[in-house]
């Protein structure tokens, strides 16, 4: 088994758990979290076994799209603190060994930012090409929307995703018109360099390294990647010479791709070819009983093989963007989910709440440009204390209502139940760091499956040890076809596993870890 080079050393044992800042912790009781929220309860995250955090931007914003249309990124939004805030939270993180990733967001920025407002203007500046601009007005490039009629300039700016998002202008892999700059022309240079300085401030203050919001999406007509994998092997060099510890995560969903970039680890999309949705979102999810895991179990080998069984692809929980777990599946089901995400490769990720199975709130009116988004982004629920324990504002202020359920999860019982999800992932977690299959890096190969076929089972390996993971979340019993030895249990959840004449005899609702040679 050849050694794997993944960065920084912390990254090979990382669990990290998500936090949507706006709805943590709120400690100046304005309705809405901060960062010393945060810091407060950065003992809570690590008594569940989570060392790392993927904070989601926490910059200065009109909040439009949640944070995600920056307009400037050396501040911190004042809603949250200050920039000496993020400096303590990092040495807090570091003093617990612990890590903070940022969320960086190299596509777009906010129509409010200082780089969109001199792009705007006639006269050529420093920022005339900063953004993708077409030639004439209403020239709506192919494939893409634009802001039309916004500047005193001629032409329309690319957006990205909502049209308050500008499009941030790395050049065109294959540029075919006039006004479609290459990557090496002066603009995409200023552009990346740019960037690379907006790294540079934050990974000086103390921040491990970015979680990099659409990372395949910065080069356009790059159909193959080509142009965008590019562009992040000059990221990699600069980071190797002046922050060789930095972490890089990317949202690309292609590892193939994204590892030759130079990123340590791809996070695995819920959009897309992954068939991760399969899973947990679909009306027939694999760990709701009822579903099918072949598709994802081909995919997830083909991208496992492409990127030379490098094992670097995080699967999520959750997070801001999809339905929250407990929608799809209750109980002992997502117990067994979470044994799955606690025993595949790559650095796990939980969303803040799934931990204690907060549900997804129905009905809400879109916030911050959340749409159906905003059933999962709803306040923390900490205890029974007013509002959760969340927030002292009056409940009309806080960023989201709460779950109004009597018996809704808080975080308070979950400790002190050990039958409890929090109990279990607690476990889980302890289990993944004490056994070196389950590691980050550690090698998987799945059984066979067929189209709607049930357990799941796989085989972590690392060079000290051998284990056999089965899971099946169905109601039915089922044969796992095994002809070799089974060792002992190293984890057990449900009903039994037993070894038969024709392999192992699995109960319904069940879940085992099992050593092998």
């Amino acid at each position: 088994m050849t050694e794997r080079n993944i960065g920084p050393k912390w990254l090979s044992n990382a669990i990290f758990y998500e936090i949507y800042p706006q709805s943590f912790r709120d400690t100046n009781g304005d309705g809405i979290g901060d960062l010393n929220g945060v810091i407060e309860k950065l003992d809570y995250i690590k008594d569940l076994g989570c060392n790392a955090l993927w904070l989601n931007p926490c910059f200065q914003s009109p909040f439009l799209d949640a944070g995600y249309d920056i307009s400037d990124y050396y501040q911190v939004a004042p809603r949250y603190g200050t920039n000496e805030d993020m400096k303590r939270l990092f040495d807090e993180a570091h003093r617990r060994d612990m890590h903070v990733l940022l969320d960086l967001v190299p596509g777009h920025t906010s129509i409010e930012h200082k780089w969109f407002k001199e792009s705007c203007k006639a006269d050529p500046n420093p920022y005339t090409d900063r953004y993708i601009w077409t030639q004439g007005w209403f020239e709506v490039p192919e494939g893409y929307n634009a802001l039309c009629g916004v500047s005193e300039r001629e032409g329309c700016c690319v957006v990205n995703f909502f049209s308050h998002q500008p499009a941030l202008n790395y050049g065109y892999y294959q540029p075919d018109k006039p006004w479609q700059q290459g990557m090496e022309d002066p603009g995409p240079t200023a552009t990346l360099e740019a960037m690379k300085d907006v790294m540079r401030f934050w990974l000086s203050m103390g921040c491990d390294g970015f979680r990099v919001d659409m990372a395949g999406s910065l080069v356009k007509k790059d159909v193959e990647g080509k142009g965008t994998i590019a562009l992040w092997r000059k990221v990699r060099a600069f980071l190797q010479a002046e922050f060789p510890d930095a972490a890089m995560v990317s949202e690309w969903g292609e590892p193939d791709k994204s590892l030759q970039g130079g990123f340590h680890m791809d996070f695995l999309l819920h959009f897309g070819p992954s068939h991760y949705n399969d899973l947990f979102r679909c009306e027939h999810p694999f760990f709701g009983g009822d579903g099918d895991a072949s598709a994802f179990v081909a995919k997830y080998v083909d991208s496992y093989e492409k990127s030379e069984r490098k094992g670097l692809i995080c699967i999520p929980s959750g997070n801001h963007d999809m339905d929250r777990l407990a929608r799809t599946m209750q109980g002992v089901r997502q117990k067994i989910a979470f044994a799955f995400l606690l025993s595949m490769p790559g650095a796990p990720f939980i969303y803040y709440g799934d931990e204690i199975g907060m549900r997804y709130v129905e009905g809400l009116h879109s916030v911050e440009g959340g749409y159906r988004r905003t059933g999962s982004r709803t306040p923390m629920q900490w205890d029974h204390s007013a509002n959760a324990g969340f927030s002292a504002a009056s409940p009309e202020k806080l960023y989201l209502p709460l779950d109004a359920a009597a018996d809704r999860p808080t975080a308070q019982d979950q400790m002190g139940d050990e039958d409890s999800l929090r109990s279990e992932i607690r476990r889980l977690i302890a289990l993944r760091q004490a056994h070196p299959a389950l590691g980050n890096l550690a090698e998987i190969d799945f059984l066979p499956i067929a189209e709607n076929a049930y357990p799941l089972a796989y085989v972590r390996s690392a060079p000290q040890e051998k284990l056999l993971v089965i899971l099946n979340p169905s109601d039915r019993a089922v044969t796992l076809p095994w002809d070799r030895p089974l060792g002992p249990a190293v984890y057990a959840l449900g009903g039994k596993i037993q070894k038969t004449e024709n392999g192992l005899s699995v109960a319904p609702l069940s879940a085992g870890f099992y050593a092998i040679d």
